[in-house]
């Protein structure tokens, strides 16, 4: 068929313009690509550089209780100091969390850059005296507010303020755990359970892997275990993580329960945060006494460790659920995911002797099981359980995370995380968690 000038002419037009506008597209994705380069890697140098510094504090005055036992005994007024540190900064303690971090990614609400030093500073001294606490809740809300700062001091809108809101999560939580590519999809997935916020993705990654070669640089190193020979993942042992799995889900929805109802019984009983750090500290000082040992203070993740051996005490898990509780609820800093990694971990090991599984793989199963249970993330708890524990327990972490995943319902350790999509069916139903 023959076209007439006039039909070349405007097919040429349109061809011509169409090129033309292709061009402008392809050099704007590049300088688009360049610039989220250049924010995203001085958001990640930043923060791998105040995440190391952090890192390294927590691990020294950690070293410091272990060698002065008698420090357990400052925990009540070490309380005192940190709700001083909060009434001062903003008059209401509760606002500075990491709830405040997702509503800032959820609705663009501001984190005060004091957030940063303050979170730093009462970490720190709920890890110097021994409560029980873990590091990343003080490393996301040390990533979002400076984050939230270097994004009003780049030239970006609302929108890419969230973007780099995220960013400075992955880089703090990258440079901590020396896991970069489970930090850099965890900020996005955190925020919103069913969906992702892909247009963070380029920015989170690059973030994460510059805080984790600044970490590395500076001497911080990352947490690895190692499994040793594992069974075949036949049809029993899929049965028995199956069951490790669904286990992890009660265990994790206990904890969140546990952890929320403490906090409001807290509250009740002791209006006065002041009263309510002091009570804390005594109480966990009360139970490490009774019970002989401070393997329930800090963070714990050398019990991690022994878990992977076999060599943890069968209660180990809800103890620790009480110690973080009490300590959390009385206002202490820190976070609940570590915690979370002592919970999973010491549970797997326990449920691995039962159901006749190695020690290290309960223990690691159980632990990413966990971590997907109270945090509703079942992509950051594989990936996480894969730069831990090495990739060739796959198929055993994909199975455990994933009926974990299902059978944990809607809890959560955020109140702020936003349950988008339903777990078990495809349709939206926008709850909040529990």
């Amino acid at each position: 068929m023959r076209m007439s000038g006039w039909d070349k002419e405007e097919v040429s037009k349109e061809i011509r313009e169409g090129e033309h506008w292709l061009h402008i597209t392809v050099w704007n994705r590049i300088v688009f690509l360049l610039r989220w380069l250049l924010l995203a890697g001085v958001t990640g140098v930043v923060l791998g550089a105040a995440g190391s510094l952090f890192g390294m504090c927590v691990n020294y005055v950690t070293e410091m209780r272990a060698a002065y036992p008698w420090l357990l005994f400052g925990l009540p007024l070490g309380g005192l100091v940190i709700v001083w540190m909060y009434q001062w900064e903003r008059k209401q303690t509760e606002k500075s969390s990491t709830n405040l971090v997702l509503d800032a990614i959820h609705a663009g609400t501001e984190i005060p850059v004091k957030t940063a030093p303050l979170i730093f500073a009462s970490t720190v001294v709920t890890h110097l005296f021994g409560g029980s606490a873990g590091r990343e809740g003080a490393a996301l809300q040390l990533g979002g507010s400076i984050g939230n700062f270097l994004g009003k001091l780049f030239p970006v809108d609302d929108e890419d303020r969230r973007i780099v809101i995220m960013c400075g999560m992955s880089a703090a939580f990258s440079a901590l755990f020396g896991t970069p590519i489970a930090a850099a999809v965890f900020s996005m997935e955190v925020a919103s359970v069913g969906i992702m916020q892909y247009a963070a993705l380029v920015p989170c990654v690059v973030a994460s892997f510059a805080a984790s070669g600044i970490a590395g640089k500076l001497g911080l190193v990352a947490e690895h275990f190692e499994l040793g020979i594992l069974p075949a993942f036949d049809l029993p042992n899929a049965g028995k993580v199956l069951l490790l799995g669904l286990a992890c889900a009660a265990v994790s929805i206990l904890f969140c329960v546990v952890l929320h109802q403490t906090e409001g019984l807290f509250q009740k009983w002791f209006p006065n945060p002041y009263l309510r750090a002091a009570s804390a500290g005594a109480l966990v000082i009360v139970l490490t006494v009774l019970l002989g040992t401070s393997d329930y203070l800090g963070a714990g993740m050398d019990i991690v460790e022994r878990a992977m051996e076999g060599n943890v005490f069968a209660g180990a898990f809800l103890l620790k659920m009480l110690f973080t509780a009490v300590t959390l609820a009385g206002g202490f800093k820190g976070g609940e995911i570590v915690p979370t990694f002592f919970i999973g971990a010491s549970f797997g090991c326990l449920a691995g002797s039962i159901l006749k599984l190695a020690p290290s793989l309960g223990a690691a199963c159980g632990m990413a099981a966990v971590f997907c249970g109270v945090t509703n993330c079942p992509i950051t708890a594989l990936l996480i359980s894969f730069e831990m524990f090495g990739y060739e327990g796959a198929p055993f972490f994909l199975l455990a995370v994933a009926v974990s995943y299902m059978q944990s319902g809607y809890y959560g350790l955020y109140h702020s995380q936003k349950i988008v999509y339903s777990k078990v069916r495809p349709e939206k139903i926008n709850r909040s968690i529990r």
